[in-house]
């Protein structure tokens, strides 16, 4: 299971791996690297996904901004940051809405 500390002590510039998935959507999405870094040091995990692979990786909500990212041992690799839309999410962005039938 990843730690909120562990990950701010990897969110520092020669540590962090943006993918190319991620590049492409802060283009889409018009996300700022600043506003990554900060959801980071001020947000908090709210979602596990120990399976994943080739690094287990976790969801992080910070104020109107999601980030998925996990960990090696000396680098934070960023996969994806959005905006939790009010029709999937609580408002807050921790808590998913149930889908409908």
């Amino acid at each position: 299971m990843l730690k909120i500390e562990e990950i701010r002590n990897l969110c520092i510039d020669n540590a962090i791996i943006l993918t190319d998935h991620l590049i492409t959507r802060m283009r889409q999405r018009k996300i700022r690297f600043k506003d990554i870094k900060n959801t980071i040091k001020n947000g908090e995990i709210i979602k596990q996904y120990e399976t994943d692979y080739p690094f287990p990786s976790c969801l992080i909500n910070g104020e109107n901004l999601h980030i998925v990212c996990s960990i090696s041992e000396f680098n934070l690799y960023i996969i994806t940051a959005y905006r939790p839309s009010l029709e999937q999410w609580e408002a807050g962005g921790k808590i998913k809405k149930e889908s409908k039938p």
